[in-house]
């Protein structure tokens, strides 16, 4: 398998190699509204064979970060279809990260009316910037049912428009990281003891569910879905009894309704997490059976083709790809990476953003 060769991402997507770039916050979106220079950021990057999109609140209630962008509002469904038109005029393609942060907010972060909501009312450990400094996460509300039901729906609407109207060529569920979904997984942030807390079936009920009315709504070939096993980003329970289990079943699951792709995101370098009990990469890609993308600290060629070996299919990059545009060109020439500026990885404007070479 060559890194450098085109990959069918099911049966809609071709992707021209088998990196992909993965999604990165920036906090570029004044107003919550993809902009000029979040098109130019985007189309920069566009030799990776599949862009994911930093991730993008399907709700006023699902921001978290200052200057994350969403996608439930005219304003913002017209900027994505500007940065889909650029990226596709450099043969890229790009799916976007449907990205609910749940409990990980602060109220100067959301809008007036908004509401932070969880599974259950308990507030995450840690601190959220704001542009005034940092404050501690919201303590949010238990989600009613009525409530799980309509943030559901968001998620749809959101899709439906991305891929209708923004010509967005897919998108991806973020049920990692300790955000929305990854807290109906786990354990420590679900004390629920109604059908969507408790046993693993009714743990990841709020995941499948969504993930099946997306596939209802736009098509299992235009639809992927991110997770974080052993991660403990965000106050999540790095490790349980059932995690295993838990995978399995979610992979199979979703095996059933033909999703195009599980994303693995490996925390151990990037994040210091725990290193893995199990080898839960290739036990979701066993019981999954498509299309899975993994990687973690990758500045190689060496380290990229590691991972295809290990029998996976997509290769993501994080860091490398924010400060080298042509990531790709670059490591197929051999050519010496540019380190990243981490003072710069959330501040506004064009430094350290559309300014690397």
């Amino acid at each position: 398998m060559s890194l450098f060769e085109s990959f069918n991402l099911g049966s809609t997507t071709e992707l021209k190699n088998r990196f992909v770039m993965a999604p990165l916050t920036r906090c570029r979106a004044i107003d919550n509204i993809p902009n000029e220079l979040m098109v130019k950021y985007y189309q920069q990057r566009a030799g990776a064979g599949l862009i994911i999109s930093e991730g993008t609140s399907p709700s006023p209630n699902g921001l978290g970060y200052p200057r994350i962008p969403g996608a439930y509002s005219d304003a913002q469904i017209e900027g994505w279809k500007k940065i889909a038109e650029a990226v596709h005029a450099r043969g890229g393609k790009i799916f976007v990260q449907l990205m609910h942060c749940g409990r990980i907010t602060a109220k100067l972060n959301m809008p007036e009316g908004s509401t932070t909501l969880a599974p259950s009312s308990i507030q995450a450990a840690g601190e959220m910037f704001t542009e005034t400094g940092m404050f501690p996460h919201e303590t949010p509300k238990a989600m009613s049912l009525d409530e799980i039901e309509g943030t559901q729906n968001e998620f749809v609407f959101s899709a439906k428009r991305l891929i209708n109207e923004a010509g967005i060529d897919g998108v991806e569920l973020h049920a990692a990281n300790g955000y929305l979904l990854d807290q109906f997984i786990n354990p420590r942030s679900n004390l629920r003891d109604d059908r969507y807390g408790g046993s693993i079936e009714n743990r990841v009920r709020f995941v499948l569910e969504t993930a099946q009315k997306l596939v209802d709504a736009i098509g299992a070939d235009k639809l992927g879905i991110r997770f974080s096993p052993y991660g403990e980003y965000n106050d999540m329970l790095s490790d349980y009894a059932d995690l295993e289990q838990t995978y399995i079943y979610l992979s199979q699951e979703l095996a059933k309704m033909d999703l195009t792709y599980i994303h693995i995101v490996d925390h151990r370098l990037a994040f210091g997490a725990p290193d893995f009990a199990t080898d839960i990469k290739n036990t979701i890609k066993k019981n999954f059976k498509g299309t899975v993308i993994s990687g973690g600290d990758i500045d190689s060629e060496e380290k990229a083709q590691a991972i295809l070996d290990s029998g996976l299919d997509l290769v993501y990059v994080g860091r490398s790809f924010i400060s080298n545009p042509s990531f790709v060109e670059k490591i197929q020439n051999k050519a010496e990476l540019v380190a990243p500026d981490m003072e710069t990885f959330y501040t506004p404007g064009e430094k350290g953003y559309t300014d690397y070479l």
